[in-house]
């Protein structure tokens, strides 16, 4: 089991944002067309990620507030998980799918993307992975969240309290 601590926000402003990153040496790893499927479970969430970067089945629980966020997680990586996806189907049901381009970048262990949702709009996300090399400059990773909130100039009022998945489904109901 993994943890990470996030943010999520509304961000119109990717380009003061990856000036930032290039600023701050920031690794650029490349920009993915992600296609998250969700999956009903009886507690947290089960997320298919079928990308060109990154492919992934994730399990995680995190309580949805607007604040730096801890999630737990179990992560499965493969490059054929396009093939479990009918299997899935078979076994529970679909909640979502989530369509989105991705632009990742790491500093250390922050993982940072920025993000174009299919029927959302445009965010930025801020991870801070537990099980990479830290930045020692910080005490906690709370406090190495915080810290790039306040460089992407993030507001309180443009935080997001939940996934985009949750999102997506306001929108269909």
């Amino acid at each position: 089991m993994a943890k990470n601590i996030e943010i999520k926000a509304k961000s119109g402003k990717h380009k003061l944002i990856q000036q930032i990153l290039k600023d701050h040496n920031a690794t650029f790893i490349g920009l993915d067309h992600q296609i998250d499927h969700y999956y009903q479970v009886p507690d947290g969430r089960l997320k298919l990620r079928l990308g060109n970067i990154e492919k992934s089945l994730i399990f995680y629980k995190r309580v949805n507030t607007y604040n730096a966020k801890e999630s737990i997680y179990h992560l499965f990586k493969s490059e054929n998980l396009k093939e479990i996806h009918p299997l899935l189907l078979k076994a529970l049901d679909l909640l979502v799918t989530v369509d989105k381009h991705r632009e990742i970048y790491y500093i250390q262990n922050a993982k940072i993307h920025l993000d174009e949702v299919k029927g959302l709009g445009s965010f930025l996300e801020v991870e801070i992975v537990d099980d990479l090399p830290h930045d020692k400059a910080f005490a906690s990773l709370h406090e190495q969240c915080l810290f790039y909130q306040n460089l992407f100039m993030v507001k309180e009022e443009d935080l997001i309290d939940r996934s985009y998945s949750d999102m997506i489904l306001e929108l269909e109901n």
